[in-house]
């Protein structure tokens, strides 16, 4: 080989063995942003669907079971009075769906971690504890309104009754309403962590839901300023009586968001602070 062969090769061997310049875009990887975190668990709740059907298919089926044995039930005893009111059952009984899959979200979900001995991943990612419970809960909704509006579809075929539909307001009306279940599921989230097997508890509070569903938010006003109350109400006139979104008043628009950034954020807190108690009494890992 030639001289300037050789020194070719050295320097080849020289550059391939010096270590990588940090500025290098190639050889330095770009940090993950919170957008690829949303893409990563929407495509994780979509595995989930895909690879476990007879699950989701189970899901949508107990619903109806639960809907025929409450319709044609009820019809038997109520007559009339039940036919009268169906429309507000159905929209009633939808948002109970969606409020269940927003609670059980969070909560089950940390539960099933806590179980499971995998709590600690999501503790040591860079994005913090609460923006992946966020997250996933996030997703899991995504995929209720999926499923509720299956739900909804099937009840209106089998009644025979007329809603109005319209998504730019029925969407984000029903979307802030669970917002604020999505912050009790939060906060029950946060209190599993600390204390394990609260499951009986849970349960409970899900039967609550029909409860400020059907909260008389016209009789006593106060209630709402509960979670869902003022947003069943809203539905209520959006899908039965045909309400649009830019029709409602600006004083009922503010109390929606009010009601549902604060129990986000209450159920937040929670959250945040039995989490650092479980850290700082050693039982995070616990079960």
């Amino acid at each position: 080989m030639s001289r300037d062969g050789s020194a070719a090769s050295g320097s080849e061997r020289a550059r391939s063995s010096a270590p990588a310049d940090p500025a290098d875009p190639v050889d330095d990887p770009r940090p993950a942003t919170y957008s690829h975190l949303a893409r990563a668990v929407l495509y994780r709740e979509y595995l989930i669907f895909v690879r476990y059907p007879a699950n989701a298919i189970g899901g949508i089926v107990v619903a109806l079971f639960f809907f025929g044995v409450l319709f044609y039930g009820g019809r038997l005893l109520a007559g009339q009075a039940l036919t009268d009111s169906l429309s507000g059952i159905i929209v009633g009984y939808f948002l109970w769906t969606l409020s269940v899959g927003a609670y059980s979200s969070v909560s089950n979900d940390i539960g099933s971690e806590v179980q499971w001995g995998t709590l600690e991943r999501h503790i040591t990612t860079p994005f913090g504890f609460a923006p992946v419970a966020l997250l996933k809960g996030v997703a899991k909704v995504v995929r209720t309104f999926l499923t509720s509006a299956v739900v909804l579809a099937v009840m209106l075929l089998l009644t025979g009754t007329r809603l109005s539909l319209d998504p730019i307001t029925v969407v984000p009306v029903a979307g802030l309403a669970i917002t604020s279940v999505l912050g009790l599921g939060f906060a029950a989230g946060g209190v599993t962590v600390l204390y394990k097997r609260i499951g009986n508890w849970l349960n409970l509070l899900q039967f609550g839901f029909i409860a400020l569903i059907s909260a008389p938010v016209l009789d006593a006003p106060w209630t709402r300023f509960l979670p869902l109350a003022h947003g069943s109400a809203m539905l209520q006139r959006a899908m039965v009586d045909g309400v649009r979104l830019w029709e409602f008043g600006l004083a009922d628009l503010a109390l929606l968001v009010a009601v549902a950034v604060g129990y986000l954020l209450g159920g937040y807190v929670v959250f945040h602070y039995a989490t650092r108690r479980a850290r700082r009494l050693g039982v995070l890992g616990d079960y």
